[in-house]
């Protein structure tokens, strides 16, 4: 690998920049609409300028896409869609050439229901041995017509299908914490532990620096699959959070700590305490996790302080480093969330109706991107955020894509919005994300408006968000990355935070309707929104402004 763009003397995953893609909607390089690694490979130049240390790939995996991708047919092969492993393999080689490691999710709680192991599965009959690396279970009631348990699917209705035997009699049902096409894989099964631990030495023999894994909380079951209950207790829910699971990443860890290079594992978790959080960062399982408390937390002065708080002291004992991010493929972009009158995020209940204000929204995105690139430990960049693009709400029925929007009969529209494809120039029907000339339309509608938040135009803007993220990524790297992990709280007055990395280094976000004062010896590093005057000598930061400043 050529210099990278972190500094050396410590591992690299605890302090990187990552840049998430999804290939999709990244960029085409093929002309049909549909995003792909030759657009991917076409654009690397602009990821490593931006000034990112890694890029993190969403599903690039054989997939009939019932779920965007994370429903694997292949977990050793490229869906044609995107290109071919061939085409994978140098684009990773080219990557590294540019000083830009590569992330590539894994899905271990489940398959697609086209995976060779669940059509071998339905083949094979009840009882057979096929069956054992799922959950298939018989079902109740007089006939065997109610599912085994309550369990509820994240994607909105039961978790269990009944299938048809080849007789065309009712057969056994399985298991689906999400889609039906995305049977959960039983990880009591030693072909199960065994096929993953091959795949994770596929590609990391191929040189992928690290891998993020899908539903990291979710791939243990409770023994007997028992009931949730009318009163459940989420911090004790028998389809997640079960022992189980960390014996699986221990022997995960002993893998990737066996090749060179710092690889590195970045789990999804999302779990209701940061104490059941913290287990799966001990130092012989997962070396990261996505912060999802700091991405849902409202846009508020005491909210994120205390968000802060929890997260460095939950990290802490383990001797992790926290992750920071603001939007991801899965959830409403920041710049939406910010202009709502309530900030915060749930999964559960998105608000696509809530009226956002792209001013405001737009002002405060750029406050929070200083705000987590000051931070200790490592950032996420969901692709778009350094162009300051809104959640799109206004994508035509017939176009919604996720799985989400059928099961939920319509009621949640699904995460398509946080997905349209990227705006490359100001011209043309894709706005440059199909090459020119290409008549094929994106696979999802950009609006017409996102001409003016183009690359090519925010390239050419010094007061563009791109260029705000270009500047603070650099600033990062050389200012903040040196200093370590270093964290402390320094007085700022109400409505306002700021914290000292050490080195003379601030960050100061002010929260409030009131204009805050700069310590009278500041030299101005960089901020999110113009400062404006104040007593002869200071400036002052305005509301919703994040400034990073020296002293002494």
């Amino acid at each position: 690998m050529s210099e990278s763009n972190a500094p050396t003397g410590t591992a690299w995953w605890r302090h990187a920049a990552i840049y998430q893609v999804y290939v999709r909607s990244f960029a085409d390089g093929n002309g049909d609409g549909t995003g792909d690694l030759a657009g991917v490979r076409d654009r690397l130049p602009y990821l490593r300028e931006l000034g990112v240390d890694a890029l993190w790939f969403n599903p690039w995996y054989l997939s009939p896409m019932a779920d965007g991708g994370y429903d694997v047919a292949d977990y050793r092969d490229i869906d044609p869609m995107f290109g071919t492993l061939a085409e994978a393999e140098r684009l990773i080689d080219e990557a590294h050439g540019l000083g830009l490691r590569v992330i590539v999710d894994l899905v271990p709680n489940h398959c697609s229901d086209q995976h060779v192991w669940f059509r071998q599965a339905l083949a094979a009959g009840p009882g057979s041995p096929e069956r054992e690396r799922f959950w298939f279970a018989p079902g109740r009631g007089e006939n065997g017509e109610l599912p085994p348990n309550d369990w509820q699917s994240y994607f909105g209705g039961n978790a269990w299908s009944r299938t048809t035997e080849a007789d065309g009699t009712p057969g056994p049902w399985y298991l689906h914490l999400f889609a039906p096409e995305q049977p959960d894989l039983n990880w009591e099964h030693l072909d199960v532990r065994a096929e993953f631990e091959s795949i994770l030495r596929f590609w990391l023999d191929r040189g992928v620096d690290g891998f993020r894994i899908d539903v990291a909380h979710g791939l243990a079951k409770k023994p007997g699959l028992p009931d949730v209950g009318p009163d459940p207790d989420v911090t004790d829910l028998p389809y997640q959070d079960c022992d189980a699971v960390h014996d699986i990443y221990r022997s995960w860890r002993k893998i990737s700590d066996s090749y060179p290079g710092e690889r590195a594992f970045v789990g999804e978790v999302w779990l209701p305490t940061p104490t059941q959080f913290a287990r799966y960062l001990r130092p012989d399982e997962l070396h990261s996790a996505f912060n999802f408390e700091f991405l849902c937390c409202a846009w508020e002065v005491d909210a994120l302080r205390s968000v802060v708080d929890t997260t460095l002291a939950a990290h802490r004992p383990v001797g992790a480093p926290p992750t920071w991010v603001l939007s991801n493929h899965d959830t409403i972009r920041h710049v939406t969330r910010y202009g709502r009158a309530d900030t915060s995020f749930d999964m559960g209940d998105k608000r696509l109706g809530d009226p956002s204000d792209p001013v405001l929204g737009r002002r405060r995105a750029r406050a929070a991107a200083l705000l987590t690139m000051a931070l200790p430990g490592g950032v996420y960049v969901y692709q778009g955020d350094e162009l300051g693009l809104p959640e799109v709400q206004d994508i035509p029925d017939h176009l919604v894509q996720d799985p989400t929007f059928v099961r939920s009969g319509g009621l949640d529209r699904g995460r398509d919005g946080c997905r349209v494809p990227l705006p490359w120039s100001a011209e043309g029907g894709s706005l440059g994300f199909s090459p020119a000339g290409a008549d094929a339309r994106p696979w999802l509608p950009q609006p017409a408006d996102w001409a003016e938040v183009a690359v090519s135009v925010q390239h050419a803007d010094p007061d563009s968000a791109l260029a705000l993220y270009r500047a603070a990524l650099a600033l990062r790297r050389e200012r903040l990355v040196p200093l370590g992990e270093g964290f402390d709280w320094v007085a700022a007055g109400p409505g306002a935070l700021c914290f000292t990395r050490g080195g003379g280094f601030h960050c100061l976000v002010n929260f409030s309707d009131e204009p805050v004062g700069l310590p009278a010896d500041s030299v101005v590093l960089l901020s999110s929104s113009p400062l404006v005057g104040g007593v002869p000598g200071q400036r002052v930061v305005p509301g919703d402004t994040c400034v990073w400043f020296t002293t002494g």
